[in-house]
């Protein structure tokens, strides 16, 4: 933690630039939602912002929502989703590290908040997305964005998409989800301010207990000070752009290309809670994506690793794939394909793999990628064997996604660090009660002090867990109780 967190003592203050009940930190999702929320509970509230606008991490995103038990969507297409359903794929796919009360709140109150954000504003049609895709490019709403249809989780919880995409064409959520949550806020006349860093917390102590009052913010290249009498509330994101941070806590995400999020993404929150004794957890783990569908079609190829060997079930979330392929080890990663499957690559896909080897047989495919002698030829005849059946007894990819690989076959150059796109972001943050108060290592609250959104370590902890539209339902709900909470504080 840099010293330059090091907290400021109410004593130190000799006057307060402004008074307010609750001083929201960041304007992303979480930050508009705990703003709202705290409002409408009676609080008088301030949002400050390190931009020059709202958004966050969230306007740069696609704005799905992971919601389920039962939404209206959900129920207007033909599911029949249950809470208990949603909270069995998460805790197991957040296993071991899922937090059991957290997830359970999440998916109890997943209607009721989907419902908040429609009184909001926030549209969603009626309507499912066909197909295999990573997010709907149409006006659609529901689409499948994790690995509920796949192996293993397939097999102990019935499957339900949960994706719930807002009502806009193409890829253009982010920016509208929070054109309307700041709407939503200024309608309310909660007070803004942009272009304002937030640089420490101020404390105070009385009787042994340290208590969070305010903040020192910077504002026009002036030092101003806040007073918070409920509390304050970090929603600055996560510490993905910040690579100090990264490689001390997470170095394995390295590995992967791009980072992904705001510039201002570089665990100030974060650092800030852990300035006044707040603890972290989970650091170590992100989202990384292997974004190889769009075209679907590629869903039939096989991945393999420096061995010649499959690794992982094709036919799952592309989070929980490219988590797989950062953990080999020891050479490159190939997507090997029917040519006929690859046709639509060049001008669909998002992945920017290079090819890596072509062949007119699979032995001349197996030298052109150096790969140990009879190891590719064996694990694609063990493959076809099988797959004429509609079986995969060793990685259980679904009969629907099952096909014999034909020569002339393609290999894309899957291997991280050689070109292919491999996005991430950061998973862990403060360590928070189910109502957002941060807690210190031994578990006890820390007065005055909240986070929300990817400044906490929320429902999302895996990366090979993750579901598309987990991370912005998290932060808006988690924003939202936070924000009812510190209201009533």
């Amino acid at each position: 933690m840099s010293s330059k967190f090091k907290p400021l003592q109410r004593s130190e203050v000799e006057h307060w630039d402004a008074q307010v009940d609750v001083l929201v930190v960041g304007f992303g999702a979480a930050g508009a939602c705990s703003a709202i929320a705290a409002h409408d509970s009676g609080a008088k509230v301030m949002i400050v912002e390190a931009a020059s606008d709202a958004g966050g991490s969230t306007a740069l995103s696609s704005a799905e929502l992971y919601l389920g038990g039962g939404t209206r969507v959900q129920k207007a297409v033909g599911y029949e989703d249950t809470a208990d359903a949603m909270y069995d794929y998460l805790m197991m796919s957040n296993a071991p590290q899922a937090s059991a009360e957290k997830t359970r709140r999440y998916c109890d109150e997943s209607v009721e908040h989907f419902d908040w954000l429609v009184e909001q504003g926030v549209p969603f049609k009626d309507s499912e997305y066909p197909g295999r895709a990573m997010m709907a490019l149409t006006d659609d709403c529901l689409l499948f964005t994790g690995s509920e249809k796949a192996w293993p989780f397939k097999d102990h919880i019935p499957a339900a998409p949960r994706g719930h995409n807002l009502y806009v064409e193409g890829d253009n959520g982010g920016p509208l989800f929070m054109k309307i949550m700041a709407e939503a806020v200024a309608k309310r006349g909660i007070e803004q301010r942009f272009e304002t860093r937030v640089l420490k917390l101020i404390v105070s102590t009385e009787d042994g207990v340290t208590r969070v009052c305010g903040a020192v913010i910077r504002q026009d290249m002036q030092e101003k000070f806040v007073e918070a009498t409920q509390g304050v509330m970090l929603c600055c994101g996560g510490f993905v752009m910040n690579e100090d941070m990264v490689k001390q806590y997470a170095p394995e995400l390295l590995k992967a290309s791009v980072p992904i999020g705001n510039p201002n993404d570089t665990g100030s929150g974060i650092q800030m809670g852990m300035s006044v004794g707040g603890a972290v957890i989970n650091m170590h783990e992100g989202f990384v994506s292997l974004p190889y569908y769009p075209p679907a079609t590629l869903t039939y190829g096989i991945l393999v690793n420096a061995q010649g060997q499959r690794f992982i079930n094709e036919d799952a979330y592309h989070g929980r794939v490219g988590a797989a392929c950062l953990r080999q080890v020891g050479g490159p990663v190939y997507f090997v394909m029917n040519v006929e499957d690859y046709e639509g690559y060049e001008t669909q896909s998002y992945l920017g793999s290079p090819i890596g080897g072509t062949g007119e047989t699979v032995d001349e495919l197996a030298a052109e990628l150096n790969l140990p002698e009879g190891q590719l030829q064996n694990c694609i005849e063990t493959f076809n064997r099988f797959a004429k059946e509609g079986q995969d007894p060793l990685f259980h990819k679904d009969a629907a996604w099952l096909k014999p690989l034909e020569p002339p076959l393609v290999a894309l150059d899957c291997t991280p660090g050689n070109g292919t796109f491999y996005p991430y972001f950061t998973l862990g943050g403060l360590d928070t009660t189910v109502d957002g108060q941060v807690l210190t290592a031994g578990g006890e609250v820390i007065p005055g002090l909240y986070a929300a959104g990817r400044t906490a370590c929320g429902v999302p902890r895996r990366g090979d867990g993750y579901a598309s539209g987990s991370s912005v339902g998290d932060a808006s709900f988690s924003g939202r109780v936070a924000g009812l909470h510190i209201a009533k504080s």
